[in-house]
């Protein structure tokens, strides 16, 4: 860790590794494969695998993998070690280029909509150049798509290259009218990932903890996070170390792992990471929460990335910071000299406007899962209507515009920190607005709905579809336009014009926002994930997918399956480890103290006949109501799980779910942290809130 420059990277087959082991020439085309996508031919392939076996050999791998993002939400792998026999009977280690292209694994087993019938398994993995391979654990692994053998997409990451794809051709085209350079773009996002550390002696006798990620059950403890003490505060000796684990094991796999601190929950802590492409940004925060579970436990801890894992605490959610940069290095999101003299940039800007406003149900759909619907609209999270935050100076301009009245920019304020030994600096023109689901903040979108659990995808997938037709749009109306200065003038007015109901720049959580948001702006309010998720399918969302080759119609009905069935599965696990906890753990404690104030009653009434028993008689009453109440409730949590499990439609199992199951639940659940808080605490069953939040020393 001294050297850290030297240090980071260590573990990839990077640019500067590639150029220090490959030929000139072969190094040449791979890449102009990874900047233009050419296609390598097998002696370039054979002398890329042959160095990158060499080199992952000097870092103690003796076996390779096929590294991919199936749509479990986690990643897979299926190692192969490089010996090969020889006539001599011993082995040599071998790695060719058909190798290091192709793999094969059981496409059948992985969830796939109804792509792949089980006798149908056949499944490849294919190498994407563009994310560098690594080592990690005596393994090479190889950053893969997945698809079937029909070439249906299985997986995460082949859509995001074709959206990737998409956004750089109809890029291009506006960049081309504006006389750029650039002969290529690329989306950058930094995922902000947020999680809590728990002990894991603890973790360990927490069954919902265990089977569903989160408790089911729970008190909060006298002190939670309203005095806002964790909010970056001191970091916790324990904690700093797993920390200081967690960026040494990153910066070796050349993840950009930057800031750290507390968050606003106790145990709830933040790791945020320097931009990159979106498909090694999604790559390395795959690897990010992989290595955190892994360290995590090397110090005693577990680390939860659950969307909600304590009820009554703020959740853990995942910050998607998405910008568009050329290979001359220029971020598109980013103003000129004033925002107002910068046509590029106010088209640019007014196509991510216009790309929420026509697809916010893809955006919203896009972060849809049984953990994030805990947070999303719980004044912690943004809401579950999607808008865009500008900033009022922002704002004005685009007024301005489509009103056709001139513009005074603010004078560049300095912001006065009342202490003379300290900078003055220049203001930002925009303030963070942590309520508002995508918020502009300089030169970025932040989109804030993310949980914190999913992999990112998703979301960018649809952002950079959604904003290559914006783009598509205009180009089909620049490139035909006789005066383009008039035209770009006219353009922008009338976007603004009609999708200026998307900007809201106020609080969020503010109940009166959503009404205004659904009853006068028409804007969606798709608060759970049945609700959301059957906008995937529909027909503008199709044929957004079909024009830019995102996602074949049968690949988009096969993730809506895969997506309504991972939900179903969450909450059907969640109803059976209740009935689980309250039979075998919280009834026989409930009861057991029942039996102990009842000695105490009878050993009082032995000493005198006459002592007044009238709080034991009281709390007995009450635990015997607590008792029989969650008794019946689990009984019928219990004969309603089985009943809703025989619906055959998996939308109507969906709906069923969220309409009955989740408030039986919840009642269940209020019976049961009721007759926690007046239980002995040395008969309840597990760890409570307060031993949870707050055992990390």
């Amino acid at each position: 860790m001294n050297n850290i420059p030297k240090y980071f990277g260590s573990m990839v087959f990077d640019d500067s590794a590639m150029k220090e082991r490959l030929p000139e020439q072969i190094y040449a085309s791979l890449r102009r494969t990874i900047d233009e996508g050419k296609r390598l031919d097998k002696n370039v392939l054979d002398a890329v695998a042959d160095a990158m076996k060499d080199w992952a050999i000097e870092r103690g791998a003796t076996h390779y993998t096929h590294w991919f993002q199936p749509m479990t939400g986690i990643t897979a792998e299926k190692h192969d070690s490089f010996i090969s026999p020889t006539a001599s009977g011993k082995v040599i280690f071998e790695f060719s280029g058909k190798e290091l292209v192709k793999g094969e694994s059981d496409a059948s087993s992985f969830p796939n909509g109804g792509l792949r019938a089980t006798f149908e398994a056949r499944g490849y993995t294919a190498w994407d150049p563009t994310s560098y391979a690594f080592v990690k654990s005596n393994t090479l692994y190889i950053p893969t798509a997945f698809c079937s053998f029909g070439g249906e997409a299985l997986d995460k990451k082949t859509p995001l290259l074709r959206s990737m794809e998409a956004i750089n051709k109809q890029t291009m085209r506006i960049l081309k009218l504006f006389g750029s350079d650039a002969t290529c773009v690329r989306t950058c996002v930094g995922a902000e990932q947020e999680y809590f550390l728990v002990d894991k002696e603890m973790y360990d006798k927490r069954k919902d903890l265990v089977y569903a990620g989160r408790t089911l059950f729970g008190c909060l403890p006298p002190k939670g996070q309203e005095m806002d003490d964790h909010y970056f505060g001191a970091i916790k000796p324990k904690v700093a170390e797993f920390m200081a684990d967690l960026n040494q094991e990153l910066w070796k796999l050349g993840v950009l792992s930057k800031t750290e601190h507390n968050e606003v929950a106790p145990a709830q802590h933040e790791l945020a990471p320097i931009f990159t492409t979106t498909n090694i940004a999604t790559d390395h925060n795959q690897l990010t929460m992989e290595m955190m579970q892994q360290i995590a436990k090397k110090h005693g801890l577990v680390c939860l990335l659950h969307e909600k894992p304590f009820e009554g605490v703020n959740g853990s959610g995942k910050h998607n910071n998405w910008s568009i940069s050329t290979n001359t290095g220029a971020n598109l999101m980013s103003a000129g000299d004033t925002p107002h003299e910068n046509a590029q940039f106010l088209l640019f800007l007014c196509a991510v406007i216009q790309a929420v406003d026509d697809y916010q149900d893809l955006l919203r759909l896009s972060v849809a899962t049984a953990g994030n619907d805990h947070r999303l609209g719980a004044n912690e999270a943004p809401p579950a209507v999607i808008s865009v935050f500008l900033g009022d100076e922002l704002t004005e301009i685009l007024n301005s515009i489509e009103k056709d009245y001139d513009y005074e920019a603010a004078e560049q304020t300095q912001l006065k920190l009342g202490v003379h030994v300290l900078p003055r600096f220049p203001k930002d023109n925009t303030d963070r607005n942590r309520t508002s689901p995508l918020a502009f903040t300089g030169n970025k979108f932040e989109f804030r709905m993310l949980g914190s659990q999913n992999s990112i995808s998703c979301p960018n997938i649809m952002l950079n579809t959604a904003v290559a037709e914006s783009l598509r749009q205009y180009a089909d109306i620049l490139e035909k336009a006789e005066d383009f200065h008039a035209a770009i003038n006219k353009l922008i007015k009338s976007v603004i014009k009609k999708h200026k109901r998307i900007i809201f720049n106020g609080n969020g959580y503010d109940d009166e926002w959503i009404k205004i948001a659904t009853e006068e702006r028409g804007l969606l309010n798709l608060r759970t994930t049945p609700e959301a998720l059957p906008y995937l399918y529909a027909e503008k969302n199709l044929k957004l997918f079909k024009t830019h080759n995102v996602f074949t119609e049968t690949e988009v009905r096969s993730r809506y399956e895969i997506l309504m069935e991972n939900y179903c599965k969450t909450i059907n696990i969640e109803a059976l480890t209740m009935i689980d906890m309250v039979r075998k753990e919280i009834l026989p404690a409930v009861c057991a103290y029942q039996g102990e104030i009842a000695q105490t009653a009878a050993a009082k009434k032995a000493i005198s006949p006459a002592m007044d028993c009238s709080y034991e008689e009281k709390l007995i009453c009450r635990l015997a109501g607590f008792c029989n109440d969650m008794a019946e409730k689990t009984d019928l949590l219990e004969k309603e799980t089985k009943r809703l499990k025989a619906i055959g439609d998996i939308s109507q199992l969906g709906n069923a779910y969220k309409d009955i199951l989740i408030p039986m639940m919840e009642e269940l659940r209020a019976v049961a942290d009721e007759a926690e808080s007046c239980t002995a605490e040395h008969l309840w069953p597990f760890p409570n809130y307060g031993e949870l939040l707050y055992g990390v020393r």
